[in-house]
């Protein structure tokens, strides 16, 4: 381990860390209750912690291993579609859902089921975000941070460890969102946002620098069309290396396109028009850990602007996440492989990278891993004040509603301790093959109640007669017929000649069951309509106009993304 690459790291890590804690106790006793002050940051953040705070807690190792991972198998750029379909979804929230939660005044998502459908609707989705929030992307986080490290430190004691890291980054992360709640993690993401796009690109740079240098003959090993040549290699440049490398069609399994066949098993053409959309919409309008921010806004504009700021980040990302995760198989393909001779550490494309083309630069490793490890404390700690806040809004409060508005802190970061030490058990688990891949794993688990949320959410906003259980049995339909098509159904439909490919794809899953809680939503208001429309509650503290700057924005953005998809479709 090199001295200066540890002292610069410690330091830069304590430092950012140490502003987050201090900013969370500036002003504190001027931003409003107790609960609000710990949850929503005192509903007080600017656009930029707003844009920034989305970014730090949205990417970590969850992209830089997971995503990188997928690229650098045979999706390639097409797992890119998260990125910038995320651009469009987040225009959506910025201009659709934000203005209907921030005029409720709610401080979670499941809050508002309660307004619209009735307190047991809140109680269900409180406890199957929770179930799914704690044991996938909170435990994944965990994990993926720890293979980040344990594969740039593998010989060094607790670090080369992936159990033992996985319980030092939980209890790091744990520690400061304990301490200062969402404020703290907020301040700390305005840094580690900014840190992360530039250590990426610091990355990907790197990455382009060492494949025009690389030999031929090993490079074409990996070469999608069989008729590139080490004379063609030699010939070219680095950009033109990758293109030769990488190219072919989507059939012959060229990855810098984003349409994939329709027999692919994860991103099939046919996810793009309706199944993508369905984890986009999930996870940015109506994922606790996420929306927090958003719903922490000091208005209407700020939140819009934040949004928009962070849909143009999420257009870069890509760049700096997918394509270095391609390049290191182009790379580093033999250091990938598993030592039982039977196919590739896909995700560990990216900590190969780091273990290769930073480690021998200490005046500039530090600075990658600091970011790196900054987004893996940033996320989770995110996702650990989101559960918290949902454990103890939603449930406790429900429970015991005369607890005191000051002790709801308190509650809280006994959840914060209790959700830390569940997540970091599973994490370790999460090395075996039979997830296949982070990413995968993640995304396919939260299939068993984005669909049913987002329908009922809509129909909740859209349709003021729609009866009241929809929003609890709604939840339950998609979570049983998911599980039903995932591991029983699908196979009988696939069998039986009745679907396009092998097999149904978890997007195409989510899709199936969009489309059957959408229809019961509509029979069942048709068959027993609300005798009067639901009104909502209207919070009258915060200002409600919307922002004529962040609408114009969001309009380049919606044209930037439409762009980089005809560029690489």
């Amino acid at each position: 381990m090199n001295t200066v690459e540890i002292l610069l790291f410690s330091i830069a890590v304590i430092g950012v860390i140490s502003l987050g804690v201090w900013k969370s106790r500036q002003h504190a006793e001027e931003t409003g209750s107790a609960a609000s002050s710990y949850f929503l940051a005192g509903r007080g953040l600017s656009w930029y912690l707003v844009g920034f705070s989305l970014i730090a807690a949205n990417i970590s190792t969850e992209q830089f291993v997971g995503m990188s991972g997928k690229a650098a198998d045979w999706l390639g750029m097409a797992i890119a579609s998260y990125e910038w379909m995320a651009a469009i979804t987040l225009i959506f929230v910025a201009f659709v859902l934000l203005p209907k939660f921030l005029k409720v005044g709610i401080y979670t998502a499941p809050e508002f089921l309660e307004y619209r459908y009735g307190g047991f609707a809140r109680t269900v989705m409180a406890l199957a975000t929770l179930l799914i929030l704690v044991g996938v992307p909170t435990a994944s986080v965990i994990y993926s941070g720890a293979k980040v490290i344990s594969g740039y430190y593998p010989d060094v004691f607790i670090l080369g460890n992936l159990t033992a890291a996985c319980w030092l980054i939980a209890f790091l992360a744990a520690g400061y969102v304990f301490v200062g709640g969402l404020k703290a993690c907020a301040w700390t993401d305005l840094v580690w946002g900014a840190a992360l796009i530039i250590a990426g690109a610091i990355v990907a740079y790197l990455a382009f620098q060492a494949l025009g240098g690389a030999d031929p003959a090993s490079l074409v090993k990996t070469a999608t069309l069989k008729d590139v040549t080490t004379e063609q290699l030699a010939d070219a440049g680095a950009w033109e290396r990758f293109q030769l490398l990488n190219g072919g069609s989507a059939e012959e399994g060229g990855k810098l396109h984003m349409v994939r066949p329709l027999s692919d098993a994860e991103i099939p053409w046919s996810a793009l028009i309706v199944g993508l959309w369905i984890p986009n919409l999930f996870y940015w309008g109506f994922n606790q850990y996420i929306i927090q921010r958003t719903l922490g806004s000091k208005s209407l504009a700020e939140g819009q602007m934040g949004i928009v700021f962070a849909a143009f980040l999420k257009l870069l990302i890509p760049f700096v996440v997918v394509i270095p995760g391609i390049l290191a198989f182009n790379l580093y393909y033999e250091q990938m492989a598993l030592s039982s001779g039977d196919g590739y550490d896909f995700d560990g494309a990216f900590p190969v990278l780091l273990r290769n083309l930073i480690k021998p630069y200490p005046w500039i490793s530090w600075f990658v891993l600091a970011a790196i490890f900054g987004a893996i404390v940033s996320s989770l700690a995110s996702m650990l004040n989101s559960a918290s806040t949902i454990a103890t809004m939603d449930v406790v409060r429900k429970i015991k509603s005369d607890i005191p508005d000051e002790k709801l802190p308190f509650w809280g970061r006994g959840f914060v301790v209790l959700f830390v030490i569940i997540s970091a058990s599973i994490a370790p688990t999460l090395a075996h093959p039979s997830f296949g891949g982070i990413f995968t794993f993640i995304q396919e688990f939260q299939g068993f109640i984005s669909s049913g949320i987002i329908a009922i959410f809509l129909f909740g906003m859209l349709v003021p007669r729609a009866p009241k259980f929809l929003g609890w049995s709604g939840i339950i339909l998609n979570a049983v017929l998911y599980g039903l098509l995932k591991w029983w159904l699908g196979d009988i439909i696939v069998d039986a000649g009745l679907w396009f490919a092998d097999d149904i794809s978890f997007l195409d899953r989510m899709a199936i069951c969009l489309v059957v809680v959408c229809a019961y939503s509509a029979v069942m208001t048709a068959w027993k309509p609300l005798q009067e429309p639901v009104v909502l509650p209207e919070n009258k503290d915060i200002d409600l106009r919307s922002s004529p700057k962040a609408k114009m924005l969001g309009m380049g953005v919606v044209v930037l993304t439409i762009i980089l998809y005809i560029v690489f479709w």
